[in-house]
């Protein structure tokens, strides 16, 4: 089956932990014998960045990393005749501009019979509904959303008819444990100050425990202020700036633990929906203290990390996995068994798959009623 794939970014993970599972996932769809060809735009604001940032070894590095991967830069417009030829399966971001994102449905209802998707990965729908709203999804046979309460969004205000949950997940064969690394850290953190969605959550959880605690501690990240960086070295943490994706099993391998600290929206307003840090990190085989989400899916069992509810639970649960090496390693091996069960991009290709052929079955018979009527 030819694939294509419509997003943002794929070569580059500047900002955008969108590429971290879709790397994978087009990786699984590869290797399942399918055709994947990924569109982007050679202006996007990831790319455009991680060249600023020095990044040019890492986008150079994707076609290594994933290949059989066939990734276009493209200038301006499309040429969709050419992109969507012999397509079955097509998907598209809702990083997208709506007028790129409308053309696509329109070519779909004139010439297309390839099952076409949107995909949603972003709070925007409770934080911005006004934008998801520009978006014509008219030709779409549904949308895949990255939780179940971004689904159920999205049947409520009638932006479509369909959606699947389609949750983040694991590149297994890149986020795995390294036993050859001797952690030397106590702590590593990898994930980007935001928009202030999560400001107060990250001096909480992450600076005021490691500094009450002394920890040797890392982080990753960009975007951020310079109030956040003066409180950082402030509190004995070193700021390691952009960690490209593929070394962060690295940089976990390194470290002792980490912390999950969602966006403030995610939390409050999209139960369910964890960061792709948490996925990765488990399959790395580190242990995972969490600030306050609630997993009303049950992706992962409750003794595969532990809870946090303020900063004093934060301090007290890192001091236990730091002096307590066989908790810590009980509770690794618990997460990570957790994710090679249920949460790789293998199984979510598979799912995309299903969801396909379901999609498929239902145009064919659709377009057969169609024909009965009219004879």
């Amino acid at each position: 089956m030819k694939c294509v794939l419509l997003y943002h970014a794929f070569s580059s993970c500047w900002n955008n932990g969108n590429a971290h599972f879709l790397r994978g996932v087009a990786r699984e769809l590869h290797t399942l014998g399918h055709e994947v060809i990924v569109y982007e735009p050679a202006d996007g604001w990831s790319r455009l960045n991680a060249i600023k940032d020095g990044g040019n070894d890492s986008l150079r590095a994707v076609p290594r990393l994933f290949p059989g991967v066939t990734v276009r830069a493209y200038d301006c417009t499309l040429d969709l005749d050419e992109v969507l030829d012999g397509a079955e399966l097509v998907i598209v971001h809702e990083w997208n501009e709506p007028d790129l994102v409308k053309a696509i449905g329109r070519h779909r209802i004139a010439n297309g019979r390839f099952v076409l998707l949107f995909h949603d990965t972003h709070h925007r729908a409770v934080t911005a509904p006004h934008e998801l709203g520009r978006f014509d999804l008219a030709g779409y046979d549904g949308v895949l959303a990255f939780g179940e309460v971004l689904r159920q969004i999205y049947l409520a205000l009638g932006w479509t008819s369909r959606a699947f949950t389609w949750h983040e997940a694991a590149d297994t064969a890149l986020y795995r444990p390294l036993p050859d690394v001797i952690a030397r850290h106590d702590l590593v953190w990898i994930g980007n100050w935001g928009d202030d969605e999560r400001s107060a959550e990250l001096r909480e959880f992450l600076i005021a425990p490691v500094a009450a605690l002394q920890l040797d501690a890392t982080i990753y990240g960009v975007r951020y202020p310079d109030d956040a960086l003066a409180a950082m070295r402030q509190a004995g943490i070193r700021y390691g700036g952009w960690l490209p994706a593929h070394r962060a099993p690295q940089a976990f391998a390194q470290a002792r633990a980490t912390v999950h600290v969602p966006r403030a929206p995610y939390a409050r307003s999209l139960p369910g929906i964890p960061t792709i840090r948490m996925f990765e990190a488990m399959a790395c085989g580190i242990p995972i203290v969490s600030a306050p989400w609630s997993d009303v899916e049950a992706l992962f069992p409750e003794d595969s990390y532990l809870r946090a509810a303020n900063g004093a639970d934060m301090r007290e649960a890192l001091r236990l996995l730091l002096s307590v090496p066989d908790v810590a390693a009980e509770i690794a091996e618990k997460a990570r068994s957790a994710v090679l069960a249920h949460h790789t991009c293998r199984h979510r290709a598979q799912e995309l798959l299903h969801i396909a052929t379901k999609l498929r079955g239902q145009g064919q018979a659709a377009s057969t009623q169609l024909a009965g009527a009219a004879s």
